[in-house]
């Protein structure tokens, strides 16, 4: 015979409408009687013991309404018996939300005998009574189907079918799968935020039930969503402006009115608005109280400093100690301009720079114009550099785009010494397609450099520059694993550059390439790699070429991610002044990962193939 088990639940989301079919444990007794006051070192009435299955019998333990009773020291054996009776149906409604509708359970109440006359205070004795529940669960409940309905403007959705199918393909209670509250709760909370988080705010849960047949343990489980309007962005209200416009707000949000409302529309919005600089928080929200079809936006923000200044020490393994300052001025006095000063010193460079950058227009370009001094030395002869760079820039999601003219001097102090100077027209394109930042498990980015100058002074000759990078996540075997960051990946890398123009011209060495380090070569020093002159120095080339391989295996502890990597990687590089004098210099290693709070921490520790040295490596941050 088919028993319904079931009962009604009241749930109260922002829409205020919804009904559901719930099974949930019988806590009568729990939930009429008064916990009574007990001294705080009396000794306990009985001592409750259950023997079950784990995790079953932390179940009871934790959940059993005979608990509270422990402590009653007016405890009679007539007002136990009863007691022990409800323990009956609230053990067995405790057992069916862990999915078994079928137990045997038995209870028994043994005395203690009467204690020895002794020095024990009452506390230290032996409860008098010891009430023993034992539980045979039998077989679990299995979920034999489920029917996920939905309601509502989504049945005019073009893309229904995707609709539907993504809310069916990701629900938890599987056929065969054990049916437990606890997963069942789940399994419509998921669903659920799933049909809000794709462009219906005001989506609920109208229907539930789960249909559970105790003698074959078989669960027939039945949903029913109401996706509610459809809703399309309207005006943006923004709360909290003090020294900036509305108009700031809208540009950074780009949100276009009209459009239709997605969950993550609204969140890449809001992240616009927050990585901009000019907030300390944002918060977004839309107003569904109004018409669907001009949904009000609401920003709530709060503005960073105008003034801020940053100071920093460091180490690293590639320039050793650091020491850094950085002024922010998010509003010049009379000039609707962002100012960035940055000074940094460390062992083998000193960095002077400052950038001036406009607000984003409509289309979210922005003026940039910026200089920077800067002097290196170490693997080559001391260089000092100018950079002075001018132009537009426009940051997405996904693509960086930036147009600019540059002019570059550089003074290099060998003997005797060398000057250089050009001016350039470059364009940058940059596309991120990773799936988590900044922890990705796969996806790629990539990133290409062109210009083309002339350089000045005595020789006035073109020259054509062009960079390219590549990084790429592979994983491997995501199906075996619970959860895809356990799975094993490729992490791939390769980098290329050329500089052409006639063999006797003289470029700026700002202009020119240098590899080898923690985020290039391993193995090597810090642009350690490069041309080397008759007189065995270092100089940077016209030709660059680097790749990489690293293997990533995710720690694992108990099933769980331990947020560790182990790492092997190879790692090569070449510089030089010919396509074909590119000989490329080899570093192999091991190393490890950290999921940090700042983001990955990378330790590596690599053997220079042709130095024939070990080297310690470390790496903070993902940036692409």
């Amino acid at each position: 015979m088919v028993a319904w088990l079931a009962t009604t639940l009241l749930l109260l989301p922002a829409s205020g409408r919804a009904a559901s079919t719930e099974i949930e444990p019988g806590t009568e007794t729990e939930s009429s009687a008064p916990k009574p006051a007990t001294p705080a070192a009396a000794q306990p009435a009985f001592q409750l013991e259950v023997k079950a299955p784990e995790p079953l019998r932390e179940t009871l333990l934790r959940h059993l309404a005979l608990q509270q009773y422990r402590e009653m020291q007016d405890l009679d054996q007539e007002e136990l018996a009863r007691l022990l009776i409800a323990a009956q149906d609230n053990a067995r409604n405790l057992l069916a939300t862990q999915g078994y509708f079928s137990p045997e359970i038995h209870i028994s109440l043994s005395e203690a005998p009467e204690p020895a006359a002794t020095d024990e205070t009452p506390a230290q004795r032996p409860a008098p009574r010891t009430v023993l529940i034992e539980v045979t669960p039998g077989e679990p409940v299995r979920v034999a189907s489920f029917q996920l309905k939905l309601s509502g403007d989504v049945l005019h959705n073009a893309q229904l079918e995707a609709v539907q199918r993504s809310l069916n393909e990701s629900w938890g209670l599987r056929p065969d799968a054990i049916f437990t509250q606890a997963a069942w709760d789940a399994a419509k909370t998921e669903a659920l935020r799933r049909l809000t988080a794709v462009r219906y705010p005001t989506g609920h849960l109208v229907q539930s039930e789960a249909r559970i047949d105790p003698e074959t343990r078989r669960a027939e489980l039945s949903v029913t969503l109401d996706s509610g309007p459809d809703f399309r962005f309207g005006d943006v209200v923004v709360e909290g402006l003090q020294h900036h416009s509305t108009e700031l707000v809208q540009r950074l949000a780009q949100i276009p009115k009209g459009s239709t409302y997605t969950q993550l529309k609204l969140l890449q919005a809001q992240q616009r608005v927050a990585d901009s600089g000019y907030f300390d928080s944002v918060f977004m929200t839309l107003d569904t109280s109004g018409d669907p079809q001009a949904a009000t936006v609401h920003v709530q923000v709060r503005e960073a400093k105008l003034h801020k200044l940053v100071t920093g020490v460091g180490i690293s393994t590639d320039s050793g100690a650091r020491l850094s300052a950085e002024l922010t001025q998010r509003q010049l006095p009379w000039l609707d301009l962002r100012a960035l000063s940055k000074l940094s010193l460390d062992r083998d460079t000193k960095t002077l720079s400052s950038e001036l950058s406009s607000q984003p227009d409509e289309d979210n370009w922005r003026w940039v114009n910026s200089g920077q001094l800067q002097r290196q030395v170490g693997s080559t002869d001391p260089i000092n550099s100018l950079t002075l760079r001018s132009g537009r820039t426009k940051t997405e999601e996904h693509y960086d785009r930036n147009v600019y003219l540059q002019y570059d001097h550089s003074l290099t102090q060998s003997a005797p010494p060398e000057s250089a100077s050009s001016v350039s027209a470059n364009y940058a394109w940059t596309q991120r397609n990773f799936n988590s930042l900044p922890f990705p498990t796969k996806g790629y980015g990539l990133a290409v450099e062109l210009g083309a100058g002339l350089t000045l002074g005595s020789q006035r000759e073109p020259f054509v520059r062009s960079r390219a990078r590549v990084l790429g996540y592979l994983p491997f075997n995501e199906a075996e694993y619970p959860q895809s960051d356990q799975a094993p990946r490729l992490v791939w890398r390769a980098e290329a550059g050329a500089v052409v123009a006639r063999s006797s011209v003289t470029l700026p060495s700002t202009q020119l390439f240098l590899t080898g380090g923690d985020t290039t070569v391993r193995g090597y020093g810090y642009r350690e790699i490069g041309v080397v002159q008759a007189d065995g120095s270092l100089a940077p080339g016209r030709y660059l070429s680097v790749g990489s391989l690293e293997w990533q295996k995710p720690i694992v502890h108990n099933g769980l991610a331990t947020g560790f990597d182990g790492t092997l990687f190879i790692d090569a590089g070449a510089v030089a002044d010919q396509v074909s004098a590119l000989h490329a210099k080899v570093g192999v290693g091991v190393g490890t990962r950290w999921h940090s709070p700042i983001g990955p921490l990378a330790v590596g520790l690599a053997w220079g193939v042709a130095t024939r040295r070990l080297r310690l490596h470390l790496a903070v941050g993902f940036t692409f």
